[in-house]
C-alpha cells in the first residue's frame, strides 16, 4: 500500500483496494464484451444495436475509470492490464462467433446482469467495512449498468 493520509484503516484501505481491482478487473471485461457486440452486430436492428452497444461501452469505461482511481485514491494500485483481466475475470466469456441482434442481446444482458449482480455485492461489503465512499462508487457503478441492462433487454422485445 501506498502512503495517505486517507484516514480509513490500512486493513480496511487493502480489503476496499483487493474488492475494487476484482470488480475492475470484470468492468474492463464487460467494456470489451459491449465492444465485441458493437464491431459484430449483424441484422435489421444494426444501427440501433450498434450504437447502443457502443453506449455501453463507454459508459462502462468511465465506471472503469472510476473504480481504478479510487483503488489508487485509497493508496492501492489499479491492476487493469490485459494479461490479469485474462486471469482474473469471473464474467463467462463473450461467443465470438455470434453475429444477429438477440443473440448479442442476449450475450450482452447476460454479461450486464452478471456483472451488476456482483457489483451489489460489493455495495454491501464495502459499507459493512464502513468504506462508504467505495459503497457509493459501486452504486454509482451499479446505477449505469442497471440502465444499460434496461435498454439492452428492452431489444429482446416483449414476453407475455
Amino acid at each position: 500500500m501506498n502512503p495517505t493520509r486517507n484516514d480509513l484503516k490500512e486493513t480496511v484501505r487493502k480489503r476496499m483496494v483487493d474488492l475494487l481491482n476484482v470488480r475492475l478487473v470484470e468492468l474492463i471485461d464487460l467494456g470489451m464484451q459491449a465492444k465485441q457486440a458493437h464491431w459484430n452486430v449483424k441484422g435489421p436492428s444494426f444501427i440501433a444495436l450498434h450504437e447502443l452497444f457502443d453506449q455501453v461501452a463507454e459508459a462502462v469505461e468511465e465506471a472503469v475509470d472510476t473504480v481504478a482511481e479510487r483503488a489508487v485514491a485509497l493508496g492501492g494500485t489499479a491492476t487493469g492490464t490485459v494479461q490479469f483481466v485474462n486471469e482474473q475475470s469471473e464474467l463467462a466469456p463473450y461467443p465470438l462467433k455470434i453475429k444477429g441482434g438477440e443473440l448479442h442481446v442476449k450475450a450482452l444482458s447476460m454479461a450486464l446482469a452478471a456483472c451488476g449482480a456482483r457489483v451489489r455485492d460489493a455495495i454491501e461489503t464495502a459499507t459493512k467495512a464502513g468504506d462508504l465512499g467505495t459503497a457509493d462508487v459501486f452504486t454509482e457503478v451499479v446505477r449505469e449498468l442497471d440502465k444499460y441492462l434496461w435498454f439492452v433487454e428492452a431489444h429482446a422485445g416483449a414476453k407475455d
